[in-house]
């Protein structure tokens, strides 16, 4: 049986347009995000074949695969409950997401410096990558992170709670070469309501990573 499984849309293909258009959301869903689940569970099941056979050699470029398709898989799920039809504007506490907006200014400086500096380490992966912002366990605080492929370049233990998909199967269709049109309209779908259910959960679990005796 898959450990990993493909999570339904919230939504159906064409909620997000025009921002995503429904061919894309379809394509990326559908096939791509699925292939990252697909990838996933095929390498388990070769990690396990080389461990029975003691194929020593091979374990450390199945691991490198696992951790591409599996993270491939969890940047995905959160990006689809990031956005939503009615989302977009600023997290404000009028909202119930208070916390968030508080938490955004504290690390930011500003709203506007932290979606430009989001906007910025979004447009600018070099190749396939992502932009995010996550929550830090250490100092509690938020920080933007350029995630390179599907899992370089992140903070050991930092949570990501809003993700901006740069690969080029997230816009191309729709913004041909314009990635920063596609992240510039992004801010349009945004679900802040989503990233602040996950700033909670993130900061709820954040004694677990330094454990004292």
């Amino acid at each position: 049986m898959p450990v990993y499984t493909l999570p339904e849309l919230p939504y159906d293909y064409s909620a997000l347009a025009p921002v995503i258009s429904p061919e894309i959301i379809e394509l990326h869903h559908d096939k791509h995000h699925a292939a990252y689940v697909k990838g996933a569970n095929d390498t388990l099941e070769q990690l396990a074949e080389a461990r029975d056979k003691e194929a020593w050699r091979s374990v450390n470029g199945l691991e490198k695969n696992l951790a591409f398709h599996l993270s491939g898989h969890i940047l995905h799920s959160v990006y689809w409950t990031n956005m939503t039809g009615d989302g977009g504007g600023e997290p404000l506490a009028a909202d119930g997401v208070g916390d968030l907006a508080d938490a955004l200014i504290e690390s930011f400086g500003s709203f506007a410096g932290f979606k430009a500096q989001l906007t910025k380490a979004s447009a600018t992966t070099q190749g396939s990558g992502w932009g995010a912002l996550a929550y830090e366990p250490l100092s509690g605080r938020l920080v933007i992170e350029q995630v390179y492929d599907h899992q370089g370049n992140a903070g050991q233990g930092s949570v990501p709670i809003l993700v901006f998909d740069a690969w080029e199967h997230a816009f191309y269709l729709q913004y041909k070469n314009q990635k920063v049109d596609f992240i510039e309209a992004m801010w349009q779908v945004v679900n802040w309501q989503d990233v602040a259910r996950r700033y909670e959960a993130a900061k709820s679990r954040a004694d677990v990573l330094l454990l004292t005796p």
